[in-house]
């Protein structure tokens, strides 16, 4: 996806036999996800970004988990920021923890309420379809909070630490690790009860040069809990 980049990413492409780059000039993670949706053709779709990798056994994960439930139509996992340090791995997984057990809450109260990790998501093309696909209006914030909110009507949401993806913490740099933990547990609330994000705008974060390759990971994925 070329989601209006300014570095060399359409080249990287070209540079893969058989990958297929979809432009999309209109800057946005709502309007990448769509288009990249219209682009598809699978029955399953995988929202991951573009600076995560996929540990050995993600896809069979993930087929398996879809396989033998047919009414899962979204399962998403958390994040590792392979470049934090471990104090924020560490803050992160809590997060995770209170973010669950918050969903399940307001699963139980408000018969809504479901948590999917935007960057590591996968979605069953029906549903999405059924659903109108993903808000454009919504910038950024609480966009995986909305897509798991409307999907979960339509079937089964389910977020598990047994689907993790490494991920660049460079906002939580960016921006303070504490004021971006506030900034989406307020949001991830407001779309769960008011069904819109409290925030419209985002801080445009990007590395001056993209790399061809991810540093590697500074501690083995094992250290996720199970």
């Amino acid at each position: 996806m070329d989601n209006a980049s300014t570095d060399d990413t359409a080249a990287i492409v070209a540079g893969y036999p058989g990958a297929i780059l979809v432009r999309e000039p209109r800057k946005g993670i709502t309007f990448a996800r769509q288009a990249g949706l219209a682009a598809s053709r699978g029955d399953l779709i995988a929202n991951v970004d573009a600076d995560t990798m996929l540990p050995p056994g993600w896809l069979a994960r993930v087929y398996g988990e879809f396989a033998k439930d047919e009414r899962l139509v979204c399962l998403s996992g958390p994040f590792v920021y392979y470049d934090a340090p471990r104090w924020v791995q560490v803050g992160t997984r809590l997060f995770y923890a209170v973010a669950f057990g918050s969903s399940l809450v307001a699963r139980i109260i408000f018969r809504t309420g479901s948590i999917a990790q935007g960057g590591n998501f996968v979605c069953r093309r029906r549903a999405l379809e059924a659903i109108g696909g993903f808000d454009t209006s919504i910038a950024f914030y609480g966009e995986d909070t909305d897509i798991a909110r409307r999907l979960c009507r339509v079937g089964r949401v389910a977020f598990t630490f047994r689907l993790p993806i490494y991920a660049s913490g460079r906002r939580l740099t960016a921006e303070g690790v504490i004021a971006t933990g506030v900034r989406y547990a307020v949001n991830y609330v407001w779309v769960l009860l008011f069904g819109r994000p409290f925030t419209r705008t985002s801080t445009d974060i990007r590395p001056a040069r993209a790399p061809h390759r991810l540093p590697a990971p500074s501690r083995p994925l094992r250290r996720v809990p199970r």
